[in-house]
């Protein structure tokens, strides 16, 4: 195997959301121990995604620092586009240059259906796509002007593969996918600028796992790496999903099939009525995936 070149982050300034703890504290770690300066952002939410705790970021930067590593804490809200437009002007002011972002916070809430509240729908579509389309519009300008961004997004398995849906999730598999539609867009704008924009579906055992302290399994540590790379200038592909998860790596986006002249031939079944689609449908739907029953657990 060829020994590859160490990747250093030195004089490199990054942002990372839900930084205080789990995947956030990883992440900022094994960046600032590759000599980035890391904007640690946590509001210091609870488990339902309300509250605010200042503490709480500002123990896990204390305990960062005193390894000797450059990282500053940050906790404002960042619900609304103009808390994101402030957060990232500051970061620009007070470090002259925003390298990276990696939108890591969010969290996990379960509501049947017939239980989903419009409130708690909103409030997790927010966090998870409306939080990072403001924090990248924030710092476009300085990145475009820089030649130079990576920005990471962050969706779930949940959301992407029917047999690992879990009853409950649908505010939360919803706003997931629309990261993955941000993504998509946002990697084919920022291509013409050296801007880089990835997804990353980690799995890890963390606070939303219930989980306190160091997991006997499936550590965010090991999922660090990959987001390392996805925020590195080694990584020079948008629009990828890196899965993540217990050391292994797997990168997946939706392709169209070769051949196809969108949108009209498909290269696909024909069928002309309701019938025809019925009686053709194995052909149309070959890999239809039976999903699995709602075991609670998972990023």
């Amino acid at each position: 195997m060829t020994r590859s070149t160490p990747i250093s982050f030195a004089g490199q300034v990054g942002l990372v959301t839900g930084a205080a703890s789990g995947l956030g504290l990883a992440y900022a770690r094994l960046l600032a121990r590759r000599e980035a300066r890391v904007v640690m952002h946590d509001v210091g939410a609870g488990l339902d995604g309300t509250g605010h705790d200042p503490d709480r970021i500002a123990r896990a930067v204390a305990e960062l620092t005193a390894q000797g590593l450059d990282v500053h804490a940050a906790h404002g809200r960042i619900d609304n586009r103009a808390d994101c437009l402030a957060l990232v002007a500051a970061i620009l002011q007070q470090h002259g240059r925003l390298d990276f972002i990696i939108h890591n916070a969010g969290w996990v809430e379960y509501q049947p259906i017939e239980a989903l509240e419009e409130d708690r729908f909103d409030a997790m579509m927010t966090l998870a796509a409306k939080t990072p389309l403001w924090l990248a519009q924030a710092a476009w300008p300085a990145m475009r002007q820089a030649g130079y961004g990576r920005i990471v997004l962050t969706t779930s398995d949940r959301a992407l593969y029917p047999q690992y849906v879990q009853h409950g999730l649908a505010a939360y598999a919803a706003a997931k996918l629309a990261a993955v539609g941000i993504v998509n867009v946002l990697a084919a704008e920022g291509a013409a600028h050296g801007i880089v924009v990835n997804a990353v579906s980690p799995v890890a055992k963390t606070r939303m796992w219930g989980v306190d302290g160091e997991p006997d399994e499936l550590h965010p540590d090991a999922v660090a790496p990959g987001v390392a790379f996805l925020a590195s200038a080694a990584c020079v592909d948008g629009g990828w999903i890196l899965r993540a998860s217990n050391g292994q790596f797997h990168a997946t986006r939706s392709a169209e099939a070769e051949g196809v002249a969108y949108p009209r031939d498909l290269r696909a079944v024909h069928a002309g009525s309701i019938e025809a689609i019925a009686g053709q449908w194995p052909a149309i739907a070959p890999t239809v995936v039976e999903p699995r029953g709602p075991a609670r657990c998972g990023t």
